[in-house]
């Protein structure tokens, strides 16, 4: 046998087609091994293989790691295959969901009431709206349904909105009316409360950001250090103007030393760079929000830090490999919250709205108030409008999820633009694309009507009370 075998070989090898069918062989099994292994391996690039389609501009990040949303054992609830990505939506989505008062929760629609309802839209699953993997059927926010699904439960919202009778049936969520999710900036008691004011307010100013009480861990305000109190250890040879800037910085003045970031203090090895788990000891807040943000989510999955070549976004070739972590923002031993607030943002982002930032208004007041000609407050950076300061149970601290109030954009109207502007005057300008573009430098074109139309509704509803008041 092995005689008829090593003879067969032999004359394929002579054969004047072995080159080719050896070629081919090869080259299959190299397919088949690059995809195999793909199929077996962690997270990294040889999972994006296996994608079934284009990954949505909110995940694409984490595309790499399939079990991000495909794994039931990461479920709090344990282990259900059936249910697998609504539990990976609700893990990653629903503190957010929380915060903005949802205004179409799942436990909305359990009135068997709406049974019918559910039977044509599927209202309790998060799939219903939003899929992956399918680029050809996905529109803005991720949405993957016609954009008239309002229909089907408000059909017969003109005859209580007289306002309503002449709208097409798919603009609901036409900017400045609804959102399905969240509508904390457009419910009719905020719109009406906003009415008349003007499109620049007399005191306009961000609220000031009580940090101190946000933090925790090493944080000892009460025990500052002095430059000669740096306890790296001997052995490691720290670069004079490293401890000076650290020696001028919170982190000494709150008693943060060396090595509470770098380690090399028995317990922990000494390290050059410092792990978002450092930052995490004091600024837990800030760096949960950041993982939940584009910068850092793949960082929360544990998957390597985001580079700017990875963005869908235009971005400055120079900085194609950064690594987005707490040190691409706050470098150093200076930590700069102003570098931070808007050079760090600009030293990365090459779309129209940020190129147009440094000749707008926005910049303008930025800049006077880092020349203390400025209110402290006053001026507006990137940070001011990507990064809200949000009122916590521990006072004003800093959102790191730069997308928290970008999708739906009307979120930034009450986080933000409001300290400044009017309400009718930030939602239209969120609106508008053109000023958008330039960076809010161009006013907005049309006007947004639904703080009119609020406003209008709440008097015709007085006047109903009033007309029945009157009768005898």
């Amino acid at each position: 046998m092995n005689i008829q075998i090593r003879s067969a070989w032999n004359a394929f090898r002579q054969s004047p087609h072995a080159p080719k069918w050896l070629t081919w062989a090869a080259i299959n099994v190299s397919i088949a091994a690059y995809f195999g292994f793909g199929l077996v391996a962690p997270a990294s690039v040889s999972k994006t293989a296996w994608l079934p389609g284009e990954t949505t501009h909110g995940h694409y990040q984490i595309e790499m790691d399939c079990n991000a949303c495909h794994d039931p054992g990461r479920s709090a609830d344990g282990p259900s295959g059936s249910d697998v990505m609504q539990d990976a939506c609700i893990r990653c989505h629903g503190e957010q969901l929380d915060r903005a008062k949802d205004t179409h929760p799942a436990k909305k629609f359990r009135d068997p009431t709406n049974a019918e309802r559910l039977a044509v839209l599927d209202a309790q699953n998060c799939l219903s709206c939003h899929q992956e993997h399918v680029p050809e059927q996905t529109l803005t926010m991720g949405l993957t349904l016609p954009a008239d699904y309002c229909w089907h439960c408000h059909q017969e919202v003109a005859d209580s909105r007289p306002s309503h009778r002449d709208m097409a049936y798919d603009s609901c969520a036409t900017a400045g009316c609804h959102n399905y999710h969240d509508n904390r900036a457009l419910y009719e008691k905020y719109l009406d409360d906003h009415h008349g004011q003007p499109d620049h307010l007399e005191l306009a100013s961000l609220p000031r950001r009580s940090t101190a009480a946000s933090l925790s861990g090493v944080f000892r305000p009460d025990r500052p250090l002095a430059i000669d109190q740096a306890d790296h250890p001997a052995t490691q040879s720290v670069d004079q103007r490293v401890l000076d800037d650290w020696a001028t910085t919170a982190h000494a003045r709150a008693g943060v030393n060396c090595t509470h970031c770098h380690g090399g203090n028995g317990d922990t090895a000494w390290s050059e760079a410092v792990a978002m788990e450092s930052c995490q000891q004091c600024h837990a807040g800030q760096v949960a929000s950041f993982q939940t943000g584009k910068h850092g989510m793949r960082l929360a999955v544990g998957l390597p830090a985001m580079t700017p070549d990875q963005a869908r976004l235009p971005m400055h070739a120079g900085q194609a490999h950064a690594q987005l972590d707490c040190n691409a923002c706050h470098p150093g031993h200076r930590f700069d919250t102003q570098f931070a607030a808007a050079e760090a943002c600009l030293q990365c982002h090459a779309d129209d709205h940020s190129l147009a930032y440094r000749d707008s208004a926005h910049a303008a007041l930025w800049q006077e108030e880092l020349a203390g000609s400025g209110a402290v407050g006053s001026g507006v950076s990137c940070a001011s409008c990507h990064l809200p300061r949000i009122e916590g149970e521990t006072g004003i601290w800093v959102n790191h999820d730069q997308n928290a109030n970008l999708r739906p954009s009307e979120t930034m109207a009450r986080q933000v633009c409001t300290h400044c502007h009017g309400l009718e005057y930030s939602l239209s300008a969120l609106a508008d694309p053109r000023s958008v573009a330039s960076c809010f430098g161009d006013a907005p074109t049309e006007r947004i009507e639904s703080v009119q139309m609020a406003h209008a509704w709440f008097l015709q509803r007085q006047a109903k009370r009033d007309a029945r008041l009157k009768k005898p």
